[in-house]
């Protein structure tokens, strides 16, 4: 599987970018930092023997995807990712939607795979067009009245033909304590209406442990509340993996499972990208590059604002769970970059004016996609040539974006703003894990090149606790 791929070059320059000596200054503190983090990190962990200055350590994330592929080819059946298969491949015949529960990290990754690997239409098409996998909706996410009312409606109103299946659906509900207000609220308000949904008192016991699937700490409200209705199967958020790493983690692959993605491809692509950067040098390795660029971008430019500017409309979500991952991760002690996702070309007519000749403090992550998963599209040839494209009657939609990324590219640099390229070779499961990972990683490394520790997120912390004040309770 192809790897892929870093290309700095719209950033190297002298007058509104970096150089290559400046990233090269980098080399030795970077090369350290991996060092860290592939070699101490782990003993630390392991250990408990932790530094005051790296608690928490939720380093797990890293290691994860080697050690679940390694527990399941062990005991394929009795291991988490088994189970995982278990449920997945065995509950789709009896439902025919899923709502899946949980906030920021707690649903971002699941929302990202299903928007990046899924027909942008899933929800709309016939059970048979999807292969009997099942509608899937997120919420648990705010507390929107109407949003919340819209849901549970539609979620009563069941599929698109007539059979038992389709008129039944499942909870995910993905919380390490079970006490966060959001999710708890919408698990209470869904969990009601499944029992609703059920024809008798004995369909209510049998249905709401199979139906409900929960994603939580070894112990706490959730996996209590779980215990009593006698779910059969609850997975586990695992200890030292943060919301926000936990997308290669039950909390990303119970769902994507459920909608029959390539869960054993995601953690290999993850494997891979883990491969390359505790090996690859550093002038070629993505991640460390990615890192050093942008770090001096910040730091020597100003470049306060970072935007993910992706050319593929199912990678919007990607952008927007990398938003979280940076923001809460590097966003302390009065550090870290903004981080801004943008939909090219469509919010060219947006945004792109301001990032243009607005305020130069940004830079611009293109992630383009190098091939497409249908047959590229013609513009077609018409009698009706008041639109006066006949001219490109034959080119196509690759090509018109291929145009439209490097003539925003070129007049970015024109105006001294820098870019960058992620090359992705496709959208697929692996491609996704080696990305994941790769930014994961890197806002890791570059959290630690602030000085700062980006686990932890000491700011959410507050704001839950002044909500509950607010609502009258201790």
């Amino acid at each position: 599987m192809p790897l892929l791929r870093f290309d700095p070059s719209g950033s190297i320059d002298p007058d509104f970018g970096v150089t290559h000596e400046q990233i090269g200054s980098l080399s030795n503190t970077l090369d350290s930092l991996r060092t860290e983090m592939v070699e101490v990190d782990p003993g630390q962990y392991e250990s408990g023997d932790i530094p005051e200055n790296k608690r928490p350590l939720d380093a797990r994330f890293f290691w994860l995807p080697e050690q679940q592929l390694a527990d399941y080819e062990m005991d394929r059946s009795g291991s988490e990712l088994g189970r995982i298969f278990e449920v997945a491949n065995g509950i789709h015949h009896e439902i025919d939607a899923v709502a899946v529960l949980g906030i920021g990290g707690s649903y971002m990754g699941a929302r990202a795979l299903m928007e990046a690997c899924c027909d942008p239409y899933h929800n709309e098409l016939t059970r048979a067009e999807r292969g009997s996998k099942p509608r899937m909706y997120f919420e648990g996410n705010n507390v929107d009245n109407d949003a919340s009312n819209a849901l549970l409606h539609r979620l009563r109103c069941g599929g698109y033909g007539s059979t038992e299946s389709e008129k039944r659906f499942a909870v995910v509900v993905i919380s390490k304590s079970g006490g966060t207000m959001e999710t708890a609220v919408a698990f209470r308000q869904f969990l009601a209406a499944l029992e609703d949904s059920l024809p008798d008192e004995n369909a209510v016991e049998a249905g709401l442990g199979r139906l409900v699937i929960p994603v939580t700490g070894s112990s706490g409200k959730l996996h209590e509340l779980a215990s009593a209705l006698g779910c059969q199967q609850i997975f586990n958020v695992p200890d030292g993996v943060g919301g926000r790493f936990s997308i290669l983690s039950p909390v990303g692959l119970l769902p994507a499972a459920l909608l029959g993605l390539d869960c054993m491809k995601l953690l290999e692509g993850a494997v891979a990208m883990n491969e390359h950067f505790k090996n690859a040098p550093y002038e070629e390795n993505v991640v460390l590059q990615y890192v050093a660029v942008n770090h001096l971008l910040a730091t020597h430019r100003n470049k306060s604002i970072r935007v993910m500017s992706v050319w593929n409309k199912a990678l919007e979500a990607v952008g927007l769970w990398h938003d979280q991952l940076l923001a809460e991760s590097n966003g302390k002690e009065g550090l870290g970059v903004t981080p801004l996702t943008t939909v090219n070309t469509r919010d060219l007519h947006s945004r792109h004016q301001q990032h243009q000749q607005g305020l130069n403090d940004k830079v611009f992550n293109n992630i383009i996609v190098d091939s497409y998963r249908t047959d590229p599209l013609p513009v077609g040839s018409s009698v009706r040539n008041q639109d006066s494209l006949n001219d490109l009657a034959d080119r196509t939609l690759p090509e018109i974006m291929a145009a439209a990324i490097k003539g925003t590219n070129d007049a970015l640099h024109g105006d001294g703003r820098p870019t960058t390229d992620i090359l992705l070779p496709c959208i697929d499961t692996h491609v996704l894990g080696q990305l994941f990972q790769m930014l994961m990683i890197a806002t890791v490394v570059e959290g630690r090149l602030l000085g700062i520790n980006p686990y932890g997120q000491p700011g959410v912390e507050q704001y839950k606790q002044n909500m509950n004040r607010n609502l009258g309770r201790n």
